[in-house]
């Protein structure tokens, strides 16, 4: 394989490969010879089938075959032994090619420009800790009691009234006769909630332990028998028991029920939690910071591919003449998100930092937590869309390093209380707010972005080829050993 390397304008090259016809021919015998140990065919013992024979049947859409592999593994020989970075999809323009023909081609591609690594050591950051007062972990703990349910059994003559647990047994007719779903075993309904059928509650109310109770409502419209919506129903309930609600007590039981080892531990997880809470958001400011710094480090030259692609998506469900209008600004977005995604993946690929197949799954679960009652849909949606598993990918890898700058960079640590946390929390989200109505509702912050950049520049993209040899037929191994 001959490669030479043509420097045209700027970041683009033509790169020319050719490879002699007996390297070729070479390739051909190769993939005959594979074939021959499956194929079958009438007269001809198993594995003896005539190279003629073969080539006959099959040679054009065999030649297809042997192509596609040469040029997919020379392109990238050629990319990598001249460390040529390409920036998108390279294209093949094919010169000479055929059966016992040299293969000449000229890939043109777009290089990665060189990137200029300042020292992260001189990357500033703000670092916070909120210092949680006593009184808010308190007042939360008040807060979880409040919200269990202590419902405790009230004497027999004693009635039901709003906010108490009624617990009953059903039976419901429409014009006196039984219908689907009209029938209930302990049915409980706190009153004053309205949350079974509307009007429902207000009736049960001054029922007590053993009443038999008649209950007449309209069954609603998003009943599931559709026969039965809007129909006036009447439920005769049995009251089994009534339950009133008595205040939780904190103490050590409350903790360990819990799952705490005792009331102080409690107040310390409670303390702890609240902080994260406040963590993970100030800890997205400090990203910011970090990547607001790295716009400062030097890149020559953005390629016009990636800018142009970016800008796709900026304009994505915008009307051509909207596009046209905010073209300038997308512009200018695109070349920072760009230029950000660049430095990251050279800090990258300069660390090694590597993202494995757990931790893609690990951000899927993570993914999975974030929507309760949607896991299911979630998972298919990631097992049908690669790119939105890829898009994950790059996330992960642009977080990781982060995490890495985070340890080389120079945090300026402040303790903040939880006042001072919201304060700055609510400033950073009235900027944020002006900021995208200031480029048409749209983040300039690349680490908001769902595929990063970083993680599109990872992954080597294969050549694309403008002419290509027809074949009517185009079996693999597998197919042709069928035959």
């Amino acid at each position: 394989m001959k490669v030479t390397v043509e420097n045209k304008k700027g970041l683009n090259k033509d790169i020319k490969v050719f490879i002699d016809k007996k390297t070729m021919n070479s390739y051909m015998d190769e993939k005959y010879e594979e074939i021959k140990k499956t194929f079958n065919l009438k007269g001809f013992r198993p594995g003896k089938v005539p190279k003629e024979v073969l080539k006959r049947q099959f040679g054009q859409a065999i030649f297809s075959e042997v192509l596609d592999k040469v040029l997919k593994d020379t392109s990238v020989k050629a990319l990598e032994d001249n460390k040529i970075k390409p920036a998108g999809q390279p294209k093949l323009d094919l010169k000479t090619y055929g059966e016992d023909k040299d293969l000449e081609y000229i890939m043109s591609v777009t290089e990665l420009p060189k990137v200029e690594l300042k020292s992260v050591e001189n990357i500033k950051f703000d670092e916070y800790s909120v210092k949680i007062d006593t009184n808010e972990t308190d007042k939360r703990i008040k807060e979880i009691a409040k919200s269990q349910n202590n419902f405790k059994e009230v004497a027999a003559d004693v009635t039901a009234v709003e906010e108490n647990l009624v617990i009953f047994d059903y039976k419901a007719t429409i014009d006196g006769k039984d219908f689907t779903g009209g029938e209930g075993k302990n049915t409980q309904l706190i009153l004053g909630k309205d949350l079974f059928i509307k009007g429902f509650d207000k009736q049960l109310t001054g029922v007590k332990k053993n009443d038999e109770k008649s209950v007449d409502v309209t069954l609603p419209e998003n009943y599931p028998q559709k026969e039965y919506a809007n129909k006036k129903a009447n439920f005769i309930c049995k009251i089994i028991e009534v339950k009133k609600s008595e205040e939780v007590k904190i103490d050590d039981d409350f903790a360990k029920n819990l799952g705490a080892k005792d009331l102080a531990d409690l107040k310390v997880l409670v303390s702890k939690q609240i902080n994260d809470e406040y963590k993970n958001s100030l800890d997205k400011l400090a990203k910011t910071q970090i990547l607001k710094e790295i716009e400062n480090f030097k890149v020559d030259e953005i390629p016009e591919n990636l800018i142009e692609e970016e800008i796709k998506i900026l304009s994505q469900g915008m009307t051509e003449e909207d596009s046209k209008k905010s073209r300038k600004n997308f512009e200018k977005i695109a070349k920072k998100r760009i230029k950000v995604g660049l430095i990251l993946n050279e800090f990258g690929e300069l660390n090694k930092i590597k993202v494995t197949e757990q931790e893609v799954q690990a951000e899927v679960q993570k993914q999975l937590r974030m929507m309760p009652g949607q896991e299911k849909m979630v998972m298919e949606f990631y097992q049908k869309n690669p790119s939105a598993l890829a898009s994950l990918r790059g996330t992960v890898y642009e977080e990781k390093i982060i995490d890495l700058i985070k340890t080389k960079a120079k945090p300026s640590k402040k303790e903040i209380s939880k006042e001072k946390a919201e304060k700055i929390l609510k400033e950073h989200q009235k900027q944020d707010h002006n900021h995208e109505h200031d480029h048409n509702h749209d983040h300039d912050h690349p680490e908001e972005k769902k595929a990063s950049k970083s993680a599109k520049i990872e992954k080597k993209p294969e050549p694309s080829v403008s002419k290509k040899p027809s074949a009517s037929k185009k079996p693999s191994t597998k197919k042709v050993s069928k035959k």
